[in-house]
């Protein structure tokens, strides 16, 4: 069987950048970004295959993926495509980092409704996918949620991409999860907040707030205004979108030390917490709060800051809990190719 376009079944993506590769920041808006934050965008973190099968014994993807260096930090990682149906991990394939390359899934049964989580270090790119056996049509499109954070968000100390807590509260409530998540950023950098109002969306998360402590000091004046300024630049593309704002959860290091403005991580949260109850009683009826501090204990921590794997599935479940019922029902949406991507989103 020849191969198939890529797009229609890709989920998770926000733009395409010129050469047709997956980004999470846009690529027509870099210069106003903080270099951290356009380094990890560069990542196609959250992106994945999703299909429904029809008398097909295997599913293979033909990919590119950057090949490291033999110094390079990835060179030696784990280089999987994990196999999904609903909940439930079916089997990892290995393959290895090439500048084409094919990976063939074996399917548990000839039909049903599949999602394969793709390696996402060495940048890899979609270039093809087809049915051994049979046939696989793109699996239909969930609501949109765009999920905006940190490296808790991007993912970082969950074991496996389809372990962050994104990924978990996502599969739950059946949405197409794109993860806007910068590790070492997040610190309420405005133009990121002017992206995301340009972006499509069903369902809206916040959940940065902790690099403010440290890595970038604020005050919690500055903190209580940049929550302020943020939500309100989102709310010019998406007035009336479920807006969830997660505050920064526990940091046993953070919660009572001052930073260099004198803010302690507690009072960060406090300030978040009081901007976004502030919006909400000024009238905005869809923003709603989940206080970060108390969804995880120290022993959900991999190393004081990053929830290990059960920390990443308390944390997705405590988020699908809030947004269950603000979820709009399936949009119906044709399948769009990769150039339609970055047209939309632009």
């Amino acid at each position: 069987m020849s191969w198939l376009d890529p797009g229609p079944f890709l989920r998770g993506l926000a733009w395409l950048d010129a050469e047709g590769r997956p980004v999470r920041a846009d690529p027509d808006d870099t210069m106003r970004l903080p270099w951290d934050t356009g380094e990890r965008a560069a990542l196609p973190i959250g992106m994945r295959v999703e299909f429904t099968a029809r008398g097909a014994s295997a599913v293979e993807i033909r990919y590119r993926a950057r090949v490291p260096e033999p110094d390079d930090e990835l060179a030696g990682l784990a280089h999987t495509f994990a196999l999904w149906e609903g909940d439930h991990l079916i089997h990892e394939t290995a393959a290895e980092p090439a500048e084409e390359g094919v990976v063939a899934l074996q399917l548990p049964h000839h039909n049903g409704k599949f999602t394969v989580h793709p390696p996402e270090s060495c940048s890899p790119v979609m270039l093809g996918v087809r049915a051994i056996g049979g046939t696989i049509t793109p699996a239909p499109r969930g609501p949109r949620w765009l999920v905006h954070g940190d490296s808790i968000t991007e993912g970082w100390w969950s074991t496996r991409p389809a372990h962050a807590w994104p990924a978990v509260a996502g599969r739950a409530l059946g949405l197409d999860t794109v993860n806007l998540g910068y590790a070492g950023a997040a610190r309420g950098e405005l133009p990121t907040a002017e992206q995301l109002a340009r972006l499509p969306a069903d369902v809206i998360t916040l959940a940065f707030g902790t690099n403010c402590w440290s890595r970038i000091p604020f005050s919690a004046t500055l903190m209580h205004e940049t929550t302020l300024a943020f939500i309100r630049l989102v709310r010019r593309g998406h007035p009336k979108t479920p807006l969830l704002v997660l505050s920064p959860l526990l940091r046993p290091e953070a919660e009572r030390t001052p930073n260099a403005l004198g803010a302690t991580l507690a009072g960060l949260r406090a300030a978040m917490e009081d901007a976004t109850r502030h919006l909400i009683a000024a009238g905005d009826r869809t923003l709603q709060l989940l206080p970060g501090q108390g969804l995880l204990a120290p022993n959900h921590l991999a190393d004081g800051l990053h929830p290990n794997d059960e920390g990443h599935a308390l944390l997705g479940s405590a988020v699908a809990r809030a947004l269950a019922p603000h979820v709009p029902e399936p949009p119906r949406r044709e399948s769009r190719g990769l150039r339609d991507v970055r047209r939309s989103s632009a």
